[in-house]
């Protein structure tokens, strides 16, 4: 059964930014919450149980109508927060090269692709996640979705992703999520985005 993986940093180390509060019932409350809500739908499937989390949501169509859509939002929940933790750092590192020759690539500039994500990330209605995603040809683009989707189903890989429901941002930054978006810019790690894109 899935469990809550590990911080590599406290929930104080990417202050100013993200708040520790914040940090800590977004990782300890809202990202466990969904694990436990995985476990126990899958706990009476045991094909499913022995599915990765990727692979559970690339078969979640395999499955009845209710494990589905708890696959889609409890098991979409675990893997985009998963992946949004691991994507910040109070020491965030450079791009690669081939990350930066792909970004110039697909989006003519770094600026490019950063204002993109940013308007993006700032017009998703409601709640949901902004992401820069590769194609199966490592080809780089800008996607939304809602709630706990992902790209997955779209034959796309996430390699970097903002949370934009109200509970990652609401303590610090109340309704100005033009700001957390910035705030988020500032921790993210891209040496472990490029590492994202290498895999």
């Amino acid at each position: 059964m899935f469990q809550l993986p590990n911080l590599k940093y406290e929930y104080k180390a990417l202050e100013p930014f993200v708040d520790a509060k914040t940090m800590e019932i977004h990782h300890s409350k809202h990202h466990q919450g969904y694990i436990n809500k995985l476990n126990a739908a899958l706990e009476s499937n045991t094909q499913a149980q022995n599915l990765s989390l990727k692979e559970l949501l690339l078969q979640k169509d395999s499955f009845d109508p209710s494990l589905k859509t708890a696959i889609q939002n409890h098991g979409g929940g675990h893997y985009n927060h998963t992946l949004f933790f691991d994507i910040m750092s109070p020491n965030p590192g450079q791009a690669s090269k081939e990350l930066k020759d792909q970004i110039s690539k697909d989006f003519g500039s770094h600026d490019n692709m950063v204002e993109e994500f940013f308007n993006a990330a700032a017009s998703v209605f409601g709640s949901g996640w902004a992401w820069l995603v590769k194609d199966n040809e490592g080809k780089l683009s800008i996607a939304k979705t809602a709630n706990q989707d992902n790209p997955l189903s779209k034959d796309q890989t996430p390699i970097m992703g903002i949370d934009v429901w109200e509970h990652a941002y609401y303590l610090k930054y109340q309704n100005l999520r033009p700001e957390y978006i910035k705030a988020f810019m500032s921790v993210l790690d891209w040496e472990q985005v490029s590492k994202n894109f290498n895999e």
